[in-house]
């Protein structure tokens, strides 16, 4: 509640006026901040119709810090011209003053002063003139005194050239009486009591209308944050294709399972320490199944199953050094291994959704981590056309419909393709036989989003208030 005496004081100005008052005047004849005045405009309307408050705004002219300070103290060229002695002064002495630089080319331009570059000591300011007539600081005490009917419009705006004065927008309210205006005020109440009911005290009191369109308060309760909503998104469409989701809980793999299991050579640039993070500690892996080890190693080595392999000595202690893995294929070459092991096949489709890490330079789009989705589809009898047609189906329950495919090379699936998906802008994701999309989480959120810095999406750069404010995503399927 307002203030009681600014309230009380405020009706009576109400009774006395025939039209209504304006909060700024009362504000002003009152000696107080306007915003007091806005709060016991506010109190009073929160008791009913007690008065009624028209919200007006204008526009008018006030000094800024810099014009007030010249108002007080003088324009900075005139200071300029005063702190000169008829001696002259050194211009080094001159522009080491706050307001030396500004004065000085204002002094000049007006002709008060003159440098004479020959003085043997370097150079020398003098006067030019006698005395001066500090037009600038007149015309804004004009302003400070409310007359800025007396200025011209080519003087106001050479002042806010100067940023001296400023043109702002004044809101207030014109106040007049309600049906119910009463300059003393009762108390309303908040809620009917046993006890009013008791003794019917009730059917004197006055009650507070209940303001239904009132929000409540936002319980205090987490949020997701926009890369987990469209994670939950995509998880619950391989949901509904009938996918299995694989176990993704091990960050760190043996270079095995990440690169020579999908028959990457050795010495391929990607396992080079410029794109692959590497641990000093456990720094090697050592317990593989030795049978399907022997294999890799003969296909790396020798060729086999159709392929003449790379020609090359592996080495086992490439295989076994640890890495934060680059992608989650790694997870499905395992899945793949234990599929492989049982006795009696039964197909599967296979899909995950976590982080994989890659030693690559930071920027708007790119980070050394992200999240990669992945699939895999085992079944006899599976062709291109199988594939093609799930990765339509994916993409279309994203809402996006227009693809093309074409052919790549990747060194552990044939065939192999890309698809092109267009969605506001393109996007492009690899693809390998008989696999799903292995594509990124990340840009897609950014799109949706409209985020342009992926540095505002992760990372200590994210600002919680976003989080918060995101809506749910809702993809256009």
């Amino acid at each position: 509640m307002a203030d009681a005496g600014v309230v009380e004081t405020l009706l009576q100005r109400v009774e006395k006026a025939d039209d209504g008052v304006d909060s700024l005047e009362v504000a002003s004849s009152l000696g107080v901040d306007h915003q007091v005045i806005v709060g016991a405009v506010k109190s009073l309307q929160a008791l009913g119709d007690v008065i009624l408050a028209e919200l007006r705004s204008s526009k008018r002219w006030e000094l800024t810090a810099e014009g007030t300070e010249i108002a007080e103290q003088g324009s900075h060229e005139a200071r300029v011209f005063s702190a000169i002695p008829l001696e002259g002064l050194p211009q080094g002495e001159l522009m080491k003053l706050s307001f030396g630089k500004i004065g000085f080319s204002k002094a000049m331009s007006n002709k008060w002063i003159r440098v004479d570059k020959a003085h043997e000591g370097g150079p020398r300011i003098f006067r030019t003139v006698e005395s001066i007539d500090d037009q600038v600081r007149e015309k804004l005490l004009v302003v400070k005194k409310g007359n800025m009917t007396e200025l011209e419009e080519k003087e106001k705006n050479e002042l806010k050239k100067r940023k001296l004065l400023s043109e702002v927008t004044v809101k207030s309210y014109w106040i007049t009486k309600g049906n119910s205006f009463s300059t003393t005020i009762t108390k309303q109440e908040t809620e009917l009591t046993p006890e009013m009911i008791a003794n019917g005290s009730w059917k004197e009191k006055k009650f507070k209308p209940y303001n239904f369109e009132a929000l409540g308060v936002a319980p205090d309760c987490g949020h997701l944050h926009p890369l987990m909503k469209v994670r939950t998104q995509f998880r619950q469409i391989f949901l509904e294709m009938g996918f299995t989701e694989m176990p993704t809980n091990n960050f760190i793999e043996s270079s095995f399972w990440n690169f020579d299991s999908l028959f990457q050579p050795q010495q391929h640039p990607a396992r080079d320490q410029h794109d692959t993070f590497f641990l000093s500690d456990p720094a090697l892996a050592h317990e593989f199944p030795q049978d399907y080890l022997e294999r890799v190693k003969k296909v790396h080595s020798e060729g086999g199953f159709g392929s003449q392999g790379y020609k090359y000595d592996w080495k086992i202690e490439e295989a076994q050094k640890n890495i934060l893995r680059t992608h989650t294929t790694a997870v499905s070459a395992r899945m793949l291994y234990k599929l492989a092991q049982q006795e009696k096949f039964t197909p599967v489709k296979y899909f995950s959704i976590d982080r994989v890490f890659r030693n690559e330079t930071l920027d708007a789009t790119h980070l050394a981590e992200f999240h990669q989705i992945e699939g895999v589809v085992a079944d006899y009898g599976l062709t291109l056309g199988d594939l093609m047609g799930i990765l339509h189906q994916f993409f279309t329950k994203l809402g996006i419909t227009k693809l093309r495919f074409k052919p790549a090379y990747n060194p552990y699936t044939e065939p192999s393709m890309e698809v092109f998906s267009y969605h506001e802008v393109e996007l492009t994701c690899h693809e390998l036989s008989l696999t799903l999309p292995s594509t990124l989480t990340r840009r897609p959120t950014m799109i949706k989003y409209g985020i342009n810095n992926i540095r505002e999406l992760v990372g200590h750069k994210v600002n919680l208030q976003m989080v918060y404010d995101s809506p749910i995503c809702r993809l256009e399927s």
